[in-house]
């Protein structure tokens, strides 16, 4: 069933959540299962708990289920696929080599801003900058079918226990690393479709569990930051773009569209962004993937902006928008009139039923987990006064 805005604004997330100590402990020293799993189950329990205590109608399991033994959410959520796919192995570095350096050598942003990214003000400054790797060895198979059914017994388990009517779960498109050089693969291109086809044993899985799939894919927007910023190359990256779509569209085929949300953002470091593409550059490609509602960045100051994009453009019958109302790249709270302005703005442009309020990114390891919560609760409050406005009354419950 298609989720609507029906009689008033519906609220959700972008996926990752403030996760308690003791789990990240429990990954840090790769507790056996027999410890880990009772104290995975309390925990989305209790994030889902959580989650319907700060209003939020569409809620999921805080990604728990993907492994993360650091305070910062450093690609967190790409780099749990290399422990549910074959045919990746984690290496030392040589001393000359620098993933941040491979993964960004050709981004505008950190080369006018050079001194900034050198500096630790950023979390991925000089002192952070990983020195092992997965480097692609060998075929990509999917074989996380046992972690992906715990995820989502776990999940079905706490929505039952909240009474929570909706639930989605995050999924990505392909790894952090699949486009850089490997030893299988003759292309980067090649080793991430690998990957891609892979991962679409996890999308059925979860959305034959009736669970809907969010699907994250930072990389369709940021492979222009990575690969064309500096030489502003922008058929080069429409061509790259139109076939990654293609690939998305791929690994999403004969998945009923209505139990699919996409998810693109312009990454969630806390630098500059001076040189993020345009949404509009791009938002004829990204309406193409096949799913119902599209979340994306809004509340931030290089895209709050871009809701005049969605006037100029016609979203397709049917589909829905899913801006982010509160920033994780920033601690201050935004006020609830704010949020209620901005989902304001959103409904002018497409239509009060098509708007579910969302965030930017992941709230997890991104932002301190009280200021994390408050924002969830902020946009939740947002929501409801721009219900009111909208359909000339209180907020009405589903």
């Amino acid at each position: 069933m298609m989720t609507r805005s029906s009689n008033r604004i519906l609220t959700t997330h972008v996926g990752s959540l403030p996760r308690p100590a003791s789990l990240m402990e429990m990954y840090r020293e790769q507790a056996p299962a027999e410890k880990l799993e009772p104290r995975l189950t309390a925990a989305i329990a209790d994030v889902v708990r959580q989650q319907r205590e700060a209003g939020i109608d569409i809620i999921n399991d805080g990604e728990y289920g993907k492994p993360m033994s650091d305070a910062v959410d450093y690609g967190a959520w790409a780099i749990y696929v290399y422990g549910r796919v074959s045919g990746y192995e984690m290496r030392d570095l040589p001393a000359n080599v620098d993933v941040v350096s491979a993964l960004f050598g050709a981004s505008k942003d950190r080369k006018d801003f050079a001194e900034f990214y050198e500096s630790d003000a950023t979390e991925v400054g000089s002192s952070s900058r990983p020195r092992r790797f997965m480097v692609n060895s060998g075929a990509i198979r999917y074989t996380g079918h046992e972690q992906i059914q715990r995820d989502i017994r776990n999940l079905k388990a706490a929505v039952a226990a909240s009474h929570a009517e909706q639930a989605f779960m995050t999924s990505a498109v392909t790894g952090i690393t699949s486009y850089l050089p490997g030893e299988y693969y003759k292309h980067p291109e090649e080793q991430a479709a690998a990957m891609a086809q892979a991962m679409r044993e996890e999308y059925k899985a979860i959305t034959d569990a009736g669970i809907t799939l969010q699907l994250d894919d930072p990389i369709l927007v940021n492979e222009y930051e990575l690969r064309f910023s500096i030489s502003g190359d922008m058929p080069g990256f429409r061509k790259w773009a139109e076939a990654h779509v293609e690939m998305v569209n791929h690994a999403l085929a004969g998945i009923p569209e209505d139990k699919v949300r996409y998810h693109v953002c312009w990454g969630s470091w806390k630098g500059p962004h001076s040189t993020d593409l345009p949404l509009r550059d791009v938002i004829d490609l990204m309406l193409r993937v096949k799913a119902s509602q599209y979340s994306v960045e809004a509340a931030n100051p290089q895209h709050e902006h871009e809701w005049k994009v969605w006037k100029d453009v016609k979203l397709p019958e049917g589909k829905s928008v899913i801006p982010g109302v509160v920033t994780h790249k920033t601690n201050i709270l935004e006020h609830p009139e704010v949020v209620a302005d901005r989902i304001l703005r959103y409904a002018d442009a497409v239509g009060r039923e098509n708007v579910i309020a969302g965030t930017d990114c992941g709230m997890g390891g991104r932002i301190h987990p009280q200021v994390a919560w408050a924002k969830l609760r902020a946009l939740s409050a947002g929501a409801a006064e721009a219900s009111r406005q909208l359909w000339g009354r209180a907020s009405v419950s589903v």
